[in-house]
């Protein structure tokens, strides 16, 4: 019997949801309508509002904050641009792949695990009549719904990368970088994840990752340790700043990034709670999970740097809060309040003690710590789902679709469930990411001259100051 997570992104129209041939001899019983309830759709559309307000401006600002003053312009315009792009991309032809494939075994190919189709290319069929089954059984939301709140989901996984090659690559470097990116990377990672058939076709063909029981909420793996490997391997590739380890290459203003880091904590509950599609007590869960983790995360980061270098600062607690929310993410709908602290706690610890003692020691120069803190974190939040989601601890285990209740729940298979997640989403995106900014490099080149680093990339790329 396949067992099947409760969680798992889908755009299951009702048009896909299998109809089953009947008895010549029985009655007609006609189809119960889908039921669409306002509250949800309203929540669903205000959780999309809600994680573009951390793109734009909340991750601008933050990491606008931790360059230096003659590249702040510079990183608000690759997080804008980087946006736009990716929007358009996703309603062209991003949602179908990413949220279509075969609606039976018969129809699978090889392909169908790991990728959709184009059959809602330019949302070809999504009108305002299209619907998208939820978590619970015929109760669905509008697909178009479902749509801009994955689209914002591309956008921000998308705009993460630009941290780690700030104040050195060229703007037409980082564009094309990420599109690749997007398109070979985020697309099939997300399809992988999150496609399923929906409670109503629950034995229907999947993504390689939800049929083997991997539990990523929220995007745990798609998104964090998706873009944080791509940042790793564009930053190894790309090279240091000029003057890295030997100049003081210092935030600007940490205030900025103070203010962006609440936005994103703001916006966060759109991210998570809005995974689960409808507004219920698992979303209640969800939201103070993700308030939980990221609190205890901050005190662990400050604590943390207090005990090793003598000072808590600000710098380590807004970290360790972007650190905390990373790692809630895909647990945030499985793990109790209290599991959510514990994961909080470690994901702070551990993201602190690799951008304070191992990221010296690999002489990458990854400018904001986008992989210390969105890798590593999404790591060990992925992890640690599968031990916090066990019942014992608190959690909600695994709901099988098949008896309509939670299943039995094996820790160990499922923390293997979700180390394999782990492993593919390092793997799959490192290869891309790697052939990509060869690629890159090839066709445009990555780096601004030396004397455009040294002035700042504000003047000499976008011909502005951000401060007269």
């Amino acid at each position: 019997m396949r067992k099947l997570s409760a969680y798992g992104l889908l755009s299951a129209a009702l048009s896909a949801v299998p109809a089953f041939a009947q008895d010549a001899a029985a009655p007609v019983v006609e189809a119960a309508a889908p039921i669409v309830d306002k509250g949800d759709a309203a929540w669903l559309m205000m959780s999309a509002v809600l994680v573009i307000f951390m793109t734009l401006p909340g991750l601008a600002l933050f990491y606008g904050g931790l360059v230096r003053a003659k590249n702040m312009l510079s990183v608000l315009m690759q997080v804008l641009t980087i946006f736009s792009i990716i929007a358009i991309l996703w309603v062209a032809f991003g949602y179908s792949l990413a949220f279509t494939g075969a609606g039976s075994a018969e129809d699978a190919t090889f392909f169908t695990p790991y990728i959709g189709g184009l059959s809602k290319a330019f949302l070809a069929g999504v009108g305002t009549d299209a619907l998208a089954e939820t978590f619970s059984t015929g109760v669905y939301v509008p697909e178009l719904a479902f749509v801009i709140f994955q689209m914002a989901f591309a956008c921000i996984a998308s705009a993460l990368i630009v941290g780690a090659t700030a104040e050195r690559l060229k703007f037409s470097a980082v564009i094309l970088f990420v599109v690749i990116w997007f398109c070979f990377s985020y697309i099939p990672m997300a399809h992988m994840v999150w496609w399923w058939g929906g409670p109503s076709a629950y034995d229907a063909p999947s993504g390689l990752l939800f049929g083997h029981g991997a539990l990523d909420f929220a995007g745990g793996t798609v998104i964090h340790i998706n873009a944080g490997v791509a940042a790793l391997v564009a930053a190894m590739v790309a090279g240091p700043r000029l003057g890295y380890r030997k100049e003081l290459l210092a935030p600007h203003n940490l205030t900025f990034t103070l203010v962006g880091g609440c936005i994103l904590w703001v916006g966060w509950f759109g991210f998570n709670a809005g995974s689960n599609l409808e507004a219920n007590g698992l979303t209640a869960l969800a939201m103070i999970n993700t308030a939980v983790a990221t609190a205890a995360a901050v005190l662990a980061w400050s604590f943390g740097e207090w005990m090793m270098r003598g000072h808590p600062s600000l710098l380590g607690g807004i970290s360790g809060a972007i650190a905390g929310l990373v790692g809630v993410t895909p647990a945030a709908g499985f793990v109790g309040p209290m599991g959510a602290i514990a994961i909080g706690l470690i994901a702070g610890l551990v993201c602190m003690w690799f951008v304070i003692s191992v990221k010296p020691r690999m002489g990458i120069d990854d400018s904001l710590d986008v992989f210390g803190i969105h890798g590593v974190g999404g790591i060990v939040g992925a992890i640690l789902t599968g031990v916090f989601a066990a019942p014992s601890l608190g959690g909600g285990g695994v709901f099988d679709y098949s008896t309509g209740a939670v299943g039995e729940y094996a820790m160990g298979a499922q923390v293997w469930n979700q180390t394999l997640g782990v492993i593919i989403a390092i793997v799959w995106s490192a290869v891309v990411s790697f052939i990509a900014i060869h690629i890159v490099k090839a066709l445009i080149g990555l780096r601004v001259s030396d004397s455009d680093e040294r002035q700042g990339l504000d003047v000499t790329t976008h011909g502005e100051n951000a401060y007269n």
